[in-house]
């Protein structure tokens, strides 16, 4: 692991040593800034986005953590004695940090699945109807007229279709929680 304070984020940031930083970086399992100030913080996650061209996350849990939450592509804030600001500028907010192995390992890979799953779909849906209405012009010898009312259309994509998503997006459980903790890798499977 790597730890590094504000004093050498400056040096770093201000010497143009960037690259070298993260060269060191990607030797390390861990890298922790310590004593840095909001924006030192959030320089180096953008750094890293940018370099490395990587998805990033960030967690924190006051209001000199902000600027770092908004800069990631994922913002994790956790709820504690500082305040509320972390938590009100992240995309998910959790009581206290041994929860995030649960949010990330089991809530990340169930949303994972069910994304994949409601493209595929939407897919299947939108092609269906598709192929309705493209064999019908078969059938009317291409004249433009069209198969269903302009009703049944908007009632076909608002009620008709909307009842599996809903149900996918709530019940679909793929692995019980138990399983995903116990076995971390499933998550990098999954994608």
């Amino acid at each position: 692991g790597l730890v590094i304070d504000g004093q050498t984020l400056n040096i770093i940031f201000q010497g143009g040593l960037e690259k070298k930083f993260l060269a060191l970086t990607k030797h390390c399992h861990s890298v922790l800034c310590c004593r840095s100030t909001p924006l030192q913080k959030s320089m180096v996650v953008k750094l890293v986005q940018r370099q490395l061209k990587v998805m990033t996350l960030s967690i924190g849990d006051g209001a000199n953590d902000v600027s770092m939450i908004q800069a990631a592509d994922v913002g994790i804030g956790i709820s504690g004695q500082e305040g509320m600001q972390a938590v009100m500028a992240s995309d998910f907010a959790i009581a206290r940090f041994k929860h995030l192995r649960k949010l990330l390992l089991v809530h990340g890979h169930w949303c994972y699945t069910r994304l994949a799953k409601m493209v595929i779909y939407f897919f299947y849906k939108n092609v269906s109807y598709v192929n309705l209405l493209f064999w019908y012009q078969f059938f009317c010898g291409f004249s433009g007229s069209t198969m269903i009312d302009y009703w049944q259309m908007i009632f076909f994509n608002l009620f008709f279709t909307s009842l599996p998503p809903l149900l996918f997006g709530v019940l679909d459980k793929d692995v019980s929680a138990e399983t995903l903790l116990r076995l971390p890798a499933l998550y990098k499977n999954g994608q």
